[in-house]
């Protein structure tokens, strides 16, 4: 029997009172990397714990989701010109739909590090709602495929590739564009497509970089993180990372309320967390560094609510915060043993670090090795990271590093995982796992 997992949801951009036992958008039912999840496995290998693999036609790292039996994800041809979506089935890994939902006559460039399919999509029921950037959002139904509403109108260079995932707030469907030419947030209505607002990035770009050059190809405004919705005292907050800025929006309506500047980083990826009253996140590619921002306050608020900063930060890899006082997790499930919550990470070269959560103390800097893009996975007492090369590293979630496992499987993880019941569900370069213990 799979756990209910009962929360009110509004703080994390869902539905209100729903009941989770599924993995509905990117990092899961709280957007933050939790699960409460029990009897996940914690060793396994091409031999060992994969119950089936599916080959995953196309090429793209959007993260599965999934509601009941069904398990979405965005792909691409290498070349960008046909941008589709699979759903395989839960149980047997078979493939129900393979269907293209665009054609892209004149694709943006892509680096190839990245895909031209990898912002992650949100399911609900009857409904999916699947980002691949400008080149188009659908919202499809979850029984046929087929689009229900699509938008191919909005205007943003990516210049190297979309990355930023969608997120669903009360009706509203909620879009980063932060490309190389322009930069805003745009909110959808989730049932017909229409635009209910738009606001545009304030922060000024001056079209220079750090070192006072012309930014003549973008680099400094472009940025591909998710949008989040906290609950602060009793209120939604949209929290959205730009590039050179961090921002407090009022989510029904797009108003600026506050921001956070930091004008020598960009091309922020990674996606916040919150806790304790903060909000962690991390600066961008350039002099990366952690910082717990204090919601509030009115205006650019950089002097005052910066509680603090640590000073290596992954760029593409999420913050994983476990115990935040954020109200994601059930009790039982809460490691009381942590004197305070602890912020856990792993950077690009394969370096993780525990982190005080409240002080921004480092407890502990150790090297896992292996190249990381994909977000960590916390469950039942386990932080779980995922490499590019498709080593899992299995450690507790402690004040003390300790190794429970690692484990190789597949061509690499670009995407990050997904739970449901006692199963991952690990999407590699070509296939789908589900691994869970015989």
């Amino acid at each position: 029997m799979r756990i209910k997992f009962f929360i009110g949801v509004i703080a994390f951009g869902l539905f209100a009172s729903a009941s989770f036992a599924d993995w509905p958008q990117f990092r899961g039912p709280t957007g933050s990397g939790l699960s409460d999840a029990k009897g996940l496995p914690v060793a396994w290998s091409e031999d060992k714990n994969v119950k089936w693999k599916t080959a995953i036609p196309g090429r793209g790292w959007s993260s599965p989701v999934i509601f009941g039996r069904e398990i979405w994800m965005t792909t691409a041809n290498p070349k960008g010109t046909e941008l589709s979506v699979v759903c395989v089935e839960r149980e047997t890994g078979r493939i129900l739909h393979d269907r293209k939902i665009f054609d892209v006559e004149a694709p943006q460039f892509a680096h190839e590090f990245n895909s031209y399919a990898s912002p992650t999509p949100v399911i609900e029921a009857g409904r999916l709602y699947a980002s691949w950037g400008s080149p188009g959002i659908a919202c499809l139904d979850t029984k046929t495929a087929k689009a229900l509403w699509e938008r191919r109108d909005f205007i943003c260079n990516h210049y190297r590739g979309a990355g930023s995932s969608v997120t669903i707030f009360e009706n509203l469907l909620i879009h980063h564009f932060d490309g190389s030419d322009l930069q805003y947030v745009v909110a959808l209505d989730k049932n017909t497509g229409k635009t209910i607002w738009r606001t545009e990035r304030s922060v000024d770009f001056k079209d220079l970089g750090p070192d006072g050059k012309p930014d003549r190809e973008g680099d400094w405004r472009k940025a591909f993180s998710t949008p989040r919705i906290f609950q602060i005292d009793g209120k939604p907050l949209l929290f959205s990372q730009g590039s050179k800025a961090f921002y407090g929006y009022e989510p029904r309506t797009g108003k600026e309320l506050w921001r956070v500047e930091s004008p020598t980083t960009h091309t922020t990826s990674t996606t916040p967390v919150f806790g304790n009253g903060l909000i962690y996140c991390c600066t961008g590619n350039t002099k990366g560094e952690v910082w717990a921002i204090r919601p509030g306050g009115k205006g650019v608020v950089t002097d005052t609510h910066i509680v603090w900063k640590y000073s290596r930060a992954p760029m593409r890899s999420s913050l994983l915060l476990v115990d935040g006082d954020n109200g994601t997790l059930p009790n039982a499930t809460r490691p009381h043993s942590l004197e305070n919550d602890l912020i856990f990470m792993v950077d690009e070269g394969g370096v993780a670090t525990g982190l005080e959560a409240k002080t921004g103390k480092e407890i502990w800097r150790e090297r896992v090795g292996g190249n990381y893009s994909a977000a960590p996975l916390f469950a039942e007492g386990r932080v779980y990271f995922f490499s590019e090369e498709g080593k899992a590293t299995v450690i507790e979630a402690s004040r003390e590093f300790k190794v429970l496992a690692t484990n190789q499987l597949g061509d690499g993880f670009m995407a990050s995982a997904a739970v449901d019941g006692k199963a991952l569900f690990l999407r590699s370069r070509t296939q789908l796992y589900r691994v869970e213990e015989k």
